[in-house]
């Protein structure tokens, strides 16, 4: 079995910043690709970062581009997700994802095997 365990949610003012990090274990270290995904109820979880085992390559949504950064630490089996200048539509429950099979379409949630509970970040006008 594999575990992912997201943290750093929380709530900010409109231009803030906010650290998440998404710890793994089991199964789940030895995902080739990481991701970040949003949720907002009523909606489909949307993609918003990847990177790959070495870091050579990191994708971002439109929305993340310039704002957020996602990085990793193989060491301490953990991945982050710095954002900054935040907007009150990033409003969400951000989840890391993994995928063990290095699938190529990271943009889907199929793509991934594992998956963290979930972390709000709030972000208020």
């Amino acid at each position: 079995q594999g575990q992912l365990v997201e943290s750093g949610g929380g709530t900010v003012q409109a231009g803030g910043s906010l650290r998440l990090s998404c710890v793994a274990s089991g199964r789940a270290l030895s995902a080739f690709n990481r991701a970040w995904f949003r949720q907002t109820p009523g909606k489909e979880r949307e993609f918003v970062a990847v990177i790959n085992f070495s870091g050579s390559h990191i994708y971002y949504a439109d929305s993340a581009k310039g704002r957020f950064t996602i990085s990793r630490d193989n060491v301490m089996n953990t991945i982050y997700l710095q954002m900054i200048s935040l907007k009150p539509e990033d409003t969400a429950v951000y989840f890391c994802a993994a995928d063990t099979m290095a699938r190529g379409e990271y943009r889907r949630t199929d793509s991934y095997d594992y998956w963290g509970q979930g972390t709000q970040v709030t972000v208020s006008s």
